[in-house]
């Protein structure tokens, strides 16, 4: 870290870990209503024991952990804060911490690296080890001979989605309602760095990006009424990613994932009580979640929600990026009829990249890197301070 910010950690429980797989039956307070979890755990056969196809709800990591804070050195009660959010599928913050000092130090306000669920150390350490996840991705490309991009950095993640998609619903869930604890717990005066009387904007990269809009677009309480929200390589609805990815997901966990929330989502909600209670039952948040699955669903009202908003955001897409395409990022942010008024800056790298790693450090052209580096996060903080 640099001499001119300091890396602080502070616990944090997350209060609405019963909404995973793994309970019989969860409360909604929102309504007063008990509903009985008809969401069937399935596990692969002859994995069972493998110490990934683990009860949600089980998980201690992902309920009990710290979150960081980098801020500038001897600087307290912060009236400003920027939330990063992170990519899928990521393990540890060593890439994003350059990116939260190169926000901190331009702004000058605290940043909050705060871990999405069941990633960064939400995961049990066990779905890190290099050794083991070789060994378990060797075994699924021996049960799935024409599997694409199974490598110990994704079998994990790919494992656990393809057994169960809904995971993806539910943890996305969990997340949303641990940002908002955060921000009450703050509002509160829990964090002696941070003042009662905070305001806040987001960076998100990635998945980071999905979460980011849709703890905007609801509007949780108009907390978020004067938050800026910049995206970046991020911004458009999930079924216009591409995920299959040697870091992100295998293709059949894509496949399971895909089929679940774009093929066959509507009839999968009328088997699970709860997704049901959630997507299509009075809770906004599951309403705009469902908006920013299928761009050609529910579009008018993701587009009116956007329009709304649209001073507040600002998204920074790369050309060369085969994960969530620019042209997708824009489609989506500036409407179909493009009359969204998003600003959108697509950039384009004189070197190679990838969505996965915009800033190589292992190139012997470091001196591009930095420049790039600079101009991304110069076009950032100038959003953040206008």
């Amino acid at each position: 870290m640099d001499t001119q910010t300091e890396l602080l950690e502070y616990p944090f429980e997350s209060l609405s870990y019963n909404l995973l797989p793994g309970a019989d039956e969860y409360e909604c307070i929102k309504h007063h209503l008990k509903l009985k979890n008809t969401s069937q755990f399935r596990t692969e056969v002859g994995t069972i024991n493998d110490h990934v196809h683990i009860k949600d709800i089980s998980v201690e990591e992902n309920r009990f952990f710290k979150y960081q804070i980098i801020k500038p050195k001897g600087k307290t009660a912060a009236k400003k804060i920027i939330f990063l959010f992170h990519g899928f599928n990521e393990r540890d913050w060593t890439k994003y911490l350059p990116w939260a000092e190169a926000i901190c130090e331009g702004t000058g306000n605290p940043v909050i690296l705060f871990p999405l669920a069941f990633h960064m150390q939400r995961a049990p350490k066990y779905w890190s080890s290099k050794r083991d996840m070789y060994k378990l991705s060797e075994e699924r490309k021996k049960k799935y001979p024409n599997i694409i991009n199974s490598t110990l950095s994704n079998v994990a993640i790919s494992m656990r989605l393809h057994a169960m998609p809904q995971r993806f619903i539910y943890s996305g869930l969990q997340t949303y309602h641990d940002i908002i604890q955060l921000i009450e717990e703050f509002k509160l005066g829990k964090n002696p760095d941070i003042s009662k009387d905070f305001q806040f904007d987001i960076f998100a990269y990635s998945i980071g990006g999905f979460l980011a809009q849709i703890l905007k677009l609801t509007n949780y309480k108009n907390y978020f009424s004067n938050t800026k929200m910049c995206l970046f390589c991020s911004g458009t609805t999930f079924n216009r990613f591409s995920s299959v990815s040697k870091f992100i997901l295998d293709s059949e966990a894509n496949v399971a994932l895909y089929s679940f929330l774009i093929e066959h989502f509507d009839k999968f909600l009328k088997k699970d009580n709860l997704l049901k209670h959630y997507i299509l039952e009075d809770h906004l948040e599951g309403e705009v979640l469902h908006c920013m699955l299928d761009y050609q669903k529910k579009r008018d009202f993701r587009e009116t929600l956007l329009k709304q908003h649209e001073d507040d955001i600002y998204a920074i897409t790369l050309k060369k990026d085969y994960v969530i395409p620019s042209f997708e990022i824009i489609n989506t942010l500036k409407g179909a009829y493009r009359d969204i008024n998003i600003k959108v800056d697509e950039l384009d790298f004189d070197r190679e990249y990838t969505h996965e790693n915009p800033f190589p450090s292992n190139l012997t052209n470091n001196a591009q890197v930095a420049k790039d580096f600079e101009l991304v996060f110069n076009k950032v903080c100038n959003f953040f301070n206008a």
